[in-house]
């Protein structure tokens, strides 16, 4: 059965369990921040892997966009031989057309624009039959080259027309493809934009657990360090239950014992008022007295790891200087007059938020 716990002894077990329980929930918190993590990173995964179906989608889309362009660039040169060659063939239509109409105006400017003509002209019948032969066969060559050329000048503009229609739907798919490609490139703009901010609030995450887990550790710490701190203090009560607690009468002052308690006075409560330096004075006092702690004022100051001032050498430079001001003095008499402004408190520090302290006087709990 744990023994009967003095306040002192209370108050750290609950300053232990408090800080046992912060830590907890700082391990809970790292828990939560991490499942967080993992769900930001899984979301930026699947963006990632939308983003690359997108940057593939987009590569087959300027691709297809390249191909028509080039498809566009041959039309256009089929086009243009088009035009050419339909060019060509009315200069030939019209070439013709006036070669024709120059033969005619010969044979009528030297009499052989009629039959009769022909006929009175000729020397004999069988030349009036071979001019009639010449001209009907010249009139037929003529005719079906206009025919032909003619012919040949509407089968150009027949695929001169196809190729600009052709040219015309290549263009609007052209056009699709460039209005595809702006929206597949807005979306893997936008995709982008997301998986930076996720990897944003990845990294601040990230940034956040590291802090909790530096706080976490500082609260192991100090778990630790109060639960040191509590196996200590349940040894001394125990020592202290077991040991009567002497009168100020009995104690045994040496030469310089109000000299050092002077000086541990202004090194711990040289700024706080005179109260409370008489309660640091009371407190050395009460430990002197219990039996759970040296019997003198020499060896409770200067017991292992008790007096901040006396680890960090600050006592030792007030005692080579006695910076103790006549209100420290006089607070040490009073102490070692007996009298105490904290009762039987053993312990005293700066407020943690982890002890309700018996006593508060100016900057310092007491317990």
């Amino acid at each position: 059965m744990p023994p009967i716990l003095s306040s002192a002894s209370k108050e750290t077990e609950e300053a232990l369990q408090n800080a046992r329980e912060e830590a907890q929930n700082t391990e809970n918190a790292i828990g939560a921040n991490e499942e967080n993590i993992d769900a930001l990173t899984n979301t930026q995964n699947t963006l990632q892997g939308e983003l690359n179906q997108l940057n593939t989608q987009l590569g087959e889309v300027s691709a297809n966009l390249e191909k028509l362009e080039g498809e566009i660039a041959e039309k256009n040169a089929e086009i243009q031989s088009a035009m050419e060659a339909l060019e060509e063939a009315e200069n030939t239509a019209d070439a013709q057309y006036e070669a024709m109409k120059k033969r005619l105006q010969y044979m009528y400017e030297h009499g052989q624009s009629s039959s009769i003509e022909m006929f009175i002209g000729s020397a004999s019948f069988a030349e009036f039959l071979n001019w009639s032969d010449y001209l009907e066969a010249l009139s037929d060559y003529d005719q079906r080259m206009l025919d032909r050329y003619i012919e040949s000048k509407e089968s150009v503009a027949e695929h001169q027309a196809k190729l600009l229609s052709e040219q015309t739907a290549l263009e609007d798919l052209k056009d699709e493809a460039k209005a595809e490609q702006a929206r597949v490139n807005g979306l893997v703009n936008a995709t982008s934009g997301r998986i930076s901010a996720y990897a944003s609030q990845i990294a601040d995450a990230e940034a956040y657990s590291d802090a909790l887990k530096e706080q976490l550790d500082a609260q192991n710490a100090e778990v630790a360090a109060l639960e040191k701190k509590l196996a200590e203090e349940r040894r001394l009560e125990a020592l202290s239950r077991a040991s009567a607690w002497r009168d100020i009468s009995e104690v045994t002052f040496a030469e310089g014992d109000r000299y050092l308690l002077a000086n541990l006075i202004y090194c711990e409560a040289g700024n706080q008022p005179y109260d409370g330096q008489v309660a640091v004075g009371a407190v050395v006092m009460n430990r002197v007295m219990s039996g759970a702690f040296p019997d003198t004022i020499v060896g409770v100051i200067y017991q292992y790891n008790q007096f901040e001032p006396v680890s960090t050498g600050r006592l030792a430079l007030a005692l080579a200087r006695d910076d103790a001001t006549p209100a420290c003095y006089a607070a040490a008499d009073a102490a070692m007059a007996g009298q105490t402004t904290v009762s039987d408190c053993i312990f005293f520090r700066t407020p943690i938020p982890q002890i309700n302290p018996r006593y508060v006087i100016g900057g310092h709990i007491f317990y």
